[in-house]
Parts: C-alpha cells; sequence; structure tokens
C-alpha cells in the first residue's frame, strides 16, 4: 500500500505524524511525505521520501498538491489538522483521507481552519489524552486513538548532577528574550538544574547566567523529557504531550495560538499550573515550580495522565489498521 502523509513545515505539526509514518514504513507500506522543505531532514533521515508540492514553503493549498497525488496514486492520504488543503485535493481526487491531530482539538481564532469543518467527516488520528480533549469534540468525531510519542532529531543530552532537572523552553515561534530572562532568574534561584532550550532567541541576547543553568540553541526533547522533574513552558501541544507522557508536572507561560487552551486543559486536570501573561514574574515563577514539584497533588495528577497515555494504542497497533481505511474510497 502507499501512504501519503501531508503536514505543514513546521517542529509542532509535521513531528507528532513522524511516528506514524515510521511504523507504516516498518509495516511495509511505502511511504511519502508531502511537506515544505524545512522539514525535510528529520523525514528523509526516516525513509520517508519527502518532496515539496509545487512551491508550498510552509501551508499547502489543495493545487500544490493534486499532481502529486495524479503522479504517486496513494491509496491513503493522512494529513495534518493544518493542511485543509490536502484534505481537499485527497477528497477531490476520490483518495480515502485521515486527519492527523497535534494534540488537544484547537479553538476558533487562532489563525487555523479547523478540520471539522473544512473537511468534516474524515476519521481523526488523535494523539490527545481522552481526559484533555476537548468534549465536543471527543462526543462528535470518529477518532483513532494514537498515543502521542515524542519525536526529536537526535542529539547530546545535558549533564545531570543529582540536583532536580527543570527544562524550560518557550519553543520556535513565541519565545521572547524578556521573558525568557524573567524565567531563567526565578529558576536560577532554586535548588535546581535549569536546562533551557532558547529556540528563537539568540543566546547573545540573554547575558551570563548562573552555573545552575544551561543554554542550548536546540536540545533532543524526546531524549531529555523522561529525566525532567518540571517543564516550564509556552503551551505548545508537543511539549504539552511530552510532558504529560513521563509524567513531569508542568508550568505553563501560554503567548499564543492553542497555547491558552492547553494551558487551561493542564491546569484544570492538576496536572500543572498556568500563569498569564500579566501574573508573570520572577517571584511568581519561583513559587510555582517549588508549589508543582512537591510530592502529591500536581505531581500525581500528571502521573495519572502518564499512565492513560502508555494505555493508548501504539503508532505500530494504528498503522496496521491503516489499509482498513484505505478500503474505504
Amino acid at each position: 500500500m502507499r501512504v501519503l502523509f501531508a503536514g505543514l513545515a513546521s517542529v509542532g505539526h509535521t513531528y507528532p505524524m513522524i511516528p506514524l509514518a515510521i511504523a507504516a514504513r516498518d509495516a511495509g507500506h511505502e511511504v511519502h511525505f508531502a511537506a515544505g522543505e524545512g522539514v525535510h531532514a528529520p523525514l528523509a533521515a526516516n525513509g520517508l521520501r519527502p518532496f515539496r508540492p509545487a512551491d508550498a514553503f510552509y501551508e499547502m493549498y489543495a493545487e500544490d498538491l493534486e499532481p502529486d497525488l495524479a503522479r504517486l496514486e496513494p491509496d491513503l492520504v493522512v494529513h495534518g489538522w493544518g493542511v485543509p488543503g490536502a484534505a481537499i485535493a485527497a477528497r477531490r481526487a476520490g483518495i480515502p483521507g485521515l486527519w492527523h491531530g497535534f494534540g488537544r482539538m484547537f479553538p476558533d481564532g487562532i489563525g487555523l481552519e479547523p478540520p471539522t469543518k473544512s473537511v468534516p467527516g474524515l476519521p481523526h488520528v488523535d494523539i490527545c489524552p481522552p481526559s484533555l480533549q476537548d468534549k465536543d469534540f471527543l462526543a462528535n468525531e470518529d477518532r483513532i486513538a494514537l498515543r502521542p510519542v515524542a519525536f526529536s532529531e537526535p542529539g547530546a543530552l545535558p549533564a545531570r548532577d543529582g540536583r532536580p532537572l527543570v527544562y524550560l523552553t518557550l519553543g520556535t515561534a513565541f519565545g521572547t528574550a524578556e521573558l525568557l530572562t524573567t524565567a531563567i532568574k526565578a529558576l536560577a534561584a532554586l535548588d535546581a538544574r535549569v536546562v533551557v532550550a532558547t529556540g528563537r532567541v539568540r543566546t547573545a541576547e540573554l547575558g551570563e547566567v548562573p552555573d545552575n543553568v544551561t543554554l542550548h540553541e536546540w536540545v533532543p526533547q524526546a531524549d531529555l523529557l523522561p529525566h525532567v522533574d518540571v517543564v516550564v513552558h509556552h503551551g505548545g501541544s508537543g511539549t504539552t504531550l511530552g510532558a504529560l507522557a513521563v509524567g513531569a508536572p508542568q508550568l505553563i507561560l501560554p503567548q499564543g495560538a492553542d497555547q491558552f487552551a492547553n494551558a487551561d486543559a493542564v491546569t484544570a486536570a492538576g496536572a500543572g499550573v498556568r500563569l498569564l501573561p500579566d501574573e508573570v514574574s520572577e517571584e511568581a515563577l519561583a513559587s510555582v515550580v517549588r508549589t508543582v514539584s512537591r510530592p502529591g497533588g500536581h505531581s500525581e495528577a500528571a502521573r495519572a495522565i502518564a499512565e492513560e497515555i502508555a494505555r493508548m494504542p501504539g503508532p505500530d497497533d494504528v498503522a496496521r489498521r491503516l489499509p482498513d481505511y484505505a478500503g474505504r474510497g
């Protein structure tokens, strides 16, 4: 069977799809991946045959993908929530399709067209644990549960020194030097090892940092998360689910997009605390991290969600079912 995956050319949208694409490849299917060139390196490294449809850079329109559908003649298209154009192109071509989510169903008004409205009626590969998923989405959509599997390019892990490990990241799209500096000062005052992924912020903008803080433009997040004690982050879906999967309590500092909804869901579940932009200060940050890192409470709730995630079907399980969905065309 030939399977075509299609996603937005960003870490937050493409990386959640890679585990299922790898599992489909391992199951013997011929896998191709349509996305902008910014994410081709990890796709190629995993044998997923990446290509750029037409002149697509980040977004993808139906017209971009239609010539490649005619060329490849896939049996199934698995399209990310962020590329409704791929779903439209597959439907026009009469090829069965599946939506692939990147986390909790996002609210209106964040700059993405909800897949439930753009091409309704298709099943969703849903990587969000049901306890955190939007209740209307749970009740009204055809869902294929898939355990969220963190993916990142391999790399060296920061050294540990026996102290609790706090991981700080504001992702690749919303971080600012001002917010990172505030968070670093707050976390440096704790008796902890603080690993910072600076993302879009240049390390030079952050100046000198204390000895218990290390700055990295990039860290292998999937490999790091199993070792962390607390995650302080922006509320992106990948980091949110990655922290939950390892049972790490969280402090979420939402900045935009779906981050506020993710922060609300994690807070409601008791697995973390959010601080809105006007609530952020060094004192508040340090106080919340001390609170969420204590035994019981947030840590216990985070571990309960980790157990829920562990019970979800893995990529190999879902990959074995893909021919059933291809047969619906």
